[in-house]
């Protein structure tokens, strides 16, 4: 059974939507980052656990809801145009690096959220520095720089189709 390809409205529609999406991520790991260099630098301890606080608390769901929508739009995009999920090696990369990233947010990143809001009130009264918030700096650079190699791959798309040799293990 053949999946029919989307019609061009909706395919660039789509297209848009993905990217936008994607665009988003980024953004979002660029405030994440931002905010943890704040918490780390600077000298003033209200501005410190303000960065804390709101990374605590504004961060890990937008972050993962446009991870979702990236996921999703990536899904229909591969069903729905001739690239295929996993016809060519840059969409099942891709579609790899998404489902980490995903995944870690759920895994890694939020659940030490609330130690690191807490962190962020207990601030101001010296409270020794947890080890959610000394390992802040992982999230924004790894997130980020996979985000980055998943732009490129969108944009030179290489290493052409995955052989049949291939598709025969999955």
């Amino acid at each position: 059974m053949t999946i029919p390809l989307l019609p061009r409205r909706w395919r660039l529609a789509t297209l848009v939507l993905h990217i936008v999406a994607a665009g988003a991520w980024i953004g979002i790991d660029v405030i994440v980052a931002v905010l943890v260099l704040t918490g780390w630098f600077s000298g003033d301890d209200a501005l410190r656990s303000l960065a804390y606080r709101a990374l605590a608390n504004f961060v890990v769901w937008p972050m993962l809801s446009a991870g979702l929508l990236s996921l999703v739009t990536g899904l229909v995009l591969g069903l729905g145009t001739k690239w295929g999920l996993i016809r060519y090696w840059w969409v099942a990369v891709k579609l790899t690096l998404n489902l980490v990233l995903c995944t870690l947010i759920l895994l890694a990143l939020q659940p030490g959220m609330d130690e690191v809001d807490r962190y962020g009130q207990d601030l101001v009264g010296g409270a020794p520095v947890p080890d959610a918030v000394s390992t802040l700096f992982f999230p924004p650079a790894v997130s980020l720089t996979t985000l980055t190699l998943a732009t490129v791959l969108a944009v030179f798309k290489p290493w052409g189709r995955i052989g049949s040799r291939w598709l025969g293990r999955i």
